[in-house]
């Protein structure tokens, strides 16, 4: 059975309403708008009014970081990101989890944690890194010398070990620069967390040691973030930390941080084919209401809820065939299609005797899901997460590029160089790159990422050359060296200068397969016509003495052949030119 269709029947027969208001402002057609999960706008319902909310970034001036999701759901039920930690950095796959607070990897002595996606965390190996030491407000060691934490979840797995602090680094497409922040580094994992292939866990959580809050206590975000998951088959998705212009039609509903720890919405009912189940709305009153949780893959009703749903569902696809889900510890609901390939499952369950409703990834794919702490909201909108950067624009109000870092490796520049005005000519850029790639890895791919650090800096590919590859731990050190068009051109000191400072800004955009990169060092060699002008016309002086020695080489070579010809044509020698002195015959 094909797991690639699950949750397709949540898609076509489900209705979550949620009383909701929209982002522009505008008084909305109806009192309440009821909407699908995956979010379809249906027709609006005058049952209730509708508060207005005008959507205001917290601040157009903050930075955001926009960070790639994996799609594991197929293989393994969550999405992923990457993260690097330290200095130099190491790179993890971290599974993203709105309902954790803390995020964690697995640490070098850790004797207890599962094998998973990439090596453990070395703290001795970051010249960054510092253990947080015991203080009144965190659970020490037995010693009074480390801060711990540990964590349990629901399906009985947990995390344990010790607190750290380095930077950590977002990505290539993050307009944030690495930053230091508290995570946790492993040294005991149990259940699924120590099976998983994810390394560990991105915590989006509402609490002090979630990234976001540390984020936001520094002033580096606004405080919100968001989630569009895509849908299967068709990318990733995408998670920004921080504001940006949302959808002017994205529609919002309150969130209530005093109710739980937990973000949450309120669910007034559940549609199937158009229907309404009868259920009292204050089913869905739990303790802390109806839960969003990225971490989680499935959707959990409370069991009157779910009966409801179940009977509904099964009267409205009474024609399909019914079969067993593909997962034995779950009794999911599945359906044969007779005109696609594979089953179709429900991914909705019975929550038990927990009396919480709890949407999980599944639930909301293909749907940008704006989590605003700010204003205690979360907004829902339905698009193609795979594209959202192009739909967006998110990308179109980043700040520009800083100036030119400084750089202790940086040459004196010859003033004789200078063009009118003090504009220095630059002959070429040379700059040391770290790559989170193994060298092994990278040597095959050279001639790859050459091209596209040529296409990226909008610039010929024989004008980008890269040397010298060295490997360093599990990283790769590599020099790019740009030149001007022509060996007789120069780069003005303004374009030298915009071509580091994209690097230095993460500007440049790196396919996955070559991990993260950081600039290391660069220096600007001034243009030297004189030096270029010799060792041309040196070049010129050695051709001609090489054609010179070819064609007096020919020219004796052809002469030696016409003698040997010659010589060939006449093979019988005179006797008196064959017999020697020695050799004349004596008298008898």
């Amino acid at each position: 059975m094909a797991l690639a269709s699950i949750g397709a029947t949540v898609s076509l027969l489900i209705y979550l309403s949620l009383p909701c208001s929209n982002a522009s402002g505008s008084p909305a057609a109806g009192s309440r708008r009821p909407m699908v999960f995956p979010l379809f706008l249906s027709q609006p319902n005058s049952s209730r009014s509708m508060s207005l909310l005008h959507r205001k970034l917290h601040s157009k001036s903050l930075p955001h970081s926009r960070m790639r999701l994996y799609d594991d759901i197929l293989l393994n039920g969550y999405y992923t990101t990457r993260l690097w930690i330290g200095t130099p950095p190491q790179m993890f796959a971290l599974i993203v989890d709105s309902g954790s607070t803390v995020t964690y990897v697995p640490c070098s002595d850790c004797e207890q944690c599962g094998k998973h996606q990439d090596p453990k965390f070395q703290p001795e190996m970051s010249t960054t890194y510092q253990p947080v030491k015991c203080n009144m407000d965190c659970h020490c060691d037995d010693e009074k010398e480390q801060c711990l934490y540990e964590r349990e979840y629901a399906e009985h797995s947990s995390s344990k070990g010790v607190l750290g602090e380095d930077l950590i680094s977002f990505g290539n497409e993050s307009q944030l620069t690495p930053q230091r922040a508290v995570f946790g580094c492993e040294n005991v994992e149990t259940g699924d967390l120590y099976s998983q292939r994810a390394d560990g866990i991105i915590g989006l959580g509402q609490g002090d040691l979630s990234l976001v809050d540390q984020l936001v206590d520094k002033g580096l975000i606004s405080n919100s973030f968001a989630l569009c998951y895509g849908g299967m088959d068709l990318g990733g998705g995408s998670m920004v930390l921080g504001g940006f212009a949302y959808p002017s039609d994205m529609m919002f509903t309150d969130s209530d941080p005093d109710r739980s720890s937990y973000y949450n919405i309120d669910l007034t009912g559940i549609r199937v084919a158009g229907k309404d189940l009868l259920l009292d709305s204050r089913v869905f009153d739990g303790e802390h209401g109806v839960v969003l949780d990225s971490g989680t893959t499935y959707a959990y009703l409370p069991d009157a809820a779910f009966s409801a749903f179940e009977e509904a569902l099964m009267r409205e696809a009474s024609p399909l065939k019914q079969i067993d889900g593909p997962d034995p510890n779950f009794k999911d609901t599945c359906f044969l299609h007779s005109k696609v390939h594979g089953a179709y499952c429900l991914g909705v369950f019975p929550n038990g005797k927990d009396h919480t409703t709890l949407l999980g990834g599944i639930v909301v794919r293909n749907t940008l899901v704006v989590y605003d702490r700010e204003n205690s909201k979360v907004g829902f909108w339905r698009t193609n997460c795979s594209e959202l950067s192009d739909r967006l624009h998110i990308d179109d109000s980043a700040p520009p590029p800083a100036t030119l870092p400084s750089n202790d490796s940086n040459p004196t520049l010859n003033t004789s160089s200078s063009l009118p005005g003090g504009e220095i000519q630059i002959g070429q850029i040379n700059l040391d790159i770290q790559l989170t790639v193994n060298s092994s890895y990278l040597k095959p791919r050279m001639e790859e990422l050459s091209k596209v650090l040529s296409k990226e800096l909008d610039v010929k590919s024989s004008q980008v050359y890269i040397s010298n590859l060295t490997s360093k731990g599990n990283n790769s050190l590599i020099g790019i060296v740009v030149v001007p068009t022509e060996p007789s051109g120069f780069f003005s000191n303004v374009t030298a200068t915009s071509i580091v400072s994209r690097f230095t800004n993460h500007q440049i955009k790196l396919p996955d397969i070559f991990g993260n990169y950081e600039l290391v060092s660069y220096t600007l060699e001034p243009s030297r016509k004189g030096a270029r002008w010799v060792m041309k016309n040196t070049i010129v002086v050695m051709a001609i003495v090489i054609v010179a020695v070819v064609v007096v080489g020919l020219i004796a070579y052809g002469v030696w052949l016409m003698w040997k010809r010659k010589q060939a044509s006449n093979p019988y020698i005179h006797v008196d030119e064959a017999i020697v002195a020695e050799q004349e015959l004596l008298p008898l």
